[in-house]
């Protein structure tokens, strides 16, 4: 049997050689539709591996409560983010003592995104977000201090003028080769004591944790004070596979301090820091679905090549069939015959369109800085789908080829 398989292996490459363009012409058909299949596909993964990547910074085990919910624009759906009545002090404050579940609650708020950082003569462009906070938003945002240290639950009670400053910031200011702890630069009109420096993580998505400043929250207080400041607190699970639970509790303590009613919807907005590469994913199931659609039109009209060249190459082979059945081929040795070729250019069509798709995918990885993806689910539905497409289209040429009168095959021409 073996033996058998390998003979129609051998017979097909014989036959795709001696009728090269023809058959290359059917295996690029092929291939285009695998490779536009595999490619769209490919890249969704490297959109997906990259959103991932940037929008869990802040770790699986972490979520966030504040005054209005995320916003994500796909196409012309243009849905409004909603807002809740601000979240005050005493109202985070309370949540931060009374939450006794096992994880870390910091408390922050965004001091203003517009903030110009001066040291000497240098200065900032006036782009840096500033984030007034206590002394666990480091860790619950998922950054880390490389050179100082963090601020302290001293320096927060009371409103130090100190500050940690991301990565680039410190290039900015200082250069290359300066150690910026213990310098002191102006922020508006307060001088303040750079006491630590976060750890560089690289933009994502239009954020730079590396260009922020983290100052005391009871000093934005003070120096950044303005009506109805709304305060958001971070919350990070001791365990992540307590997440649910931590999320639950937080929800139904948060409903008490805001004096809610059983019968009222929450007046605040609950986020895990997954959520916006969840609803995002959500949309790129339309890109998986056009992608779908395209590599299966291509791979239709592949088949109608592939069945075509199979029909043109029993028609001229017929004296060749008549030959191998006097030697004694039955039917489904013949059959088989023709059925192997068809599945040969299919599987020789998936291959090159494999290759090329994951090419085509990585690009796009590599020029939005996500990992090489190597997509073993859309290999192995490649490989079934050019099986598939083979099997049908050389069915019926293999059929008739084996039907063939092998007296009138061999007085054929």
């Amino acid at each position: 049997m073996t033996g058998l398989v390998k003979e129609n292996i051998r017979i097909s490459l014989d036959s795709i050689r001696s009728h090269l363009l023809r058959s290359a012409l059917t295996v690029l058909i092929i291939a285009f539709g695998i490779m536009a299949l595999v490619g769209i596909l490919t890249s969704i993964d490297a959109i997906k591996y990259y959103l991932t990547e940037n929008f869990t910074m802040m770790g699986a085990n972490t979520f966030t409560i504040r005054n209005r919910s995320m916003r994500v624009q796909m196409g012309n759906k243009n849905s409004l983010p909603k807002y809740f009545r601000e979240i005050t002090w005493e109202e985070a404050m309370d949540f931060k003592e009374s939450y006794t579940f096992p994880a870390y609650t910091s408390v922050f708020t965004f001091a203003t995104h517009t903030a110009t950082l001066k040291y000497g003569s240098e200065k900032t462009n006036p782009n840096v977000p500033v984030i007034g906070s206590d002394e666990n938003y480091v860790a619950t945002s998922g950054n880390e201090i490389e050179r100082g240290r963090n601020i302290s639950p001293a320096e927060v009670l009371s409103s130090s003028h100190v500050a940690v400053i991301g990565a680039d910031l410190v290039t900015k200011l200082f250069g290359t080769g300066v150690d910026p702890v213990d310098r002191i630069v102006s922020i508006g009109s307060g001088k303040y004591r750079i006491i630590g420096v976060l750890k560089a993580k690289g933009s994502s998505l239009g954020f730079n944790p590396d260009n922020i400043c983290i100052l005391p929250i009871t000093n934005v207080k003070q120096a950044f004070s303005r009506p109805n400041m709304s305060f958001s607190l971070n919350v990070m699970a001791a365990d992540p596979t307590t997440l649910d639970a931590a999320i639950g509790e937080a929800t139904g303590l948060f409903r008490v301090i805001r004096k809610l009613r059983v019968d009222e919807e929450d007046s605040f907005d609950l986020a895990k820091s997954d959520n916006l590469s969840e609803m995002l994913f959500d949309n790129l199931k339309y890109l998986r679905y056009a992608a779908t659609i395209i590599g299966i039109i291509t791979l239709i009209g592949a088949a109608i090549g592939l069945m075509n060249i199979m029909l043109v190459s029993v028609t001229e082979r017929t004296r060749e069939i008549g030959v191998r059945m006097a030697l004694g081929a039955n039917r489904r040795t013949i059959r088989n015959q023709f059925l192997t070729e068809a599945i040969v250019i299919g599987q020789i069509g998936g291959v090159v369109g494999i290759i090329f798709g994951i090419g085509i995918g990585n690009i796009l990885s590599f020029i939005i800085g996500s990992g090489f993806i190597v997509p073993w689910a859309w290999i192995t539905l490649g490989v079934v789908l050019c099986f598939f497409v083979a099997v049908v289209s050389g069915f019926i040429p293999a059929s008739r080829a084996s039907r063939l009168d092998p007296v009138e095959s061999l007085r054929y021409e």
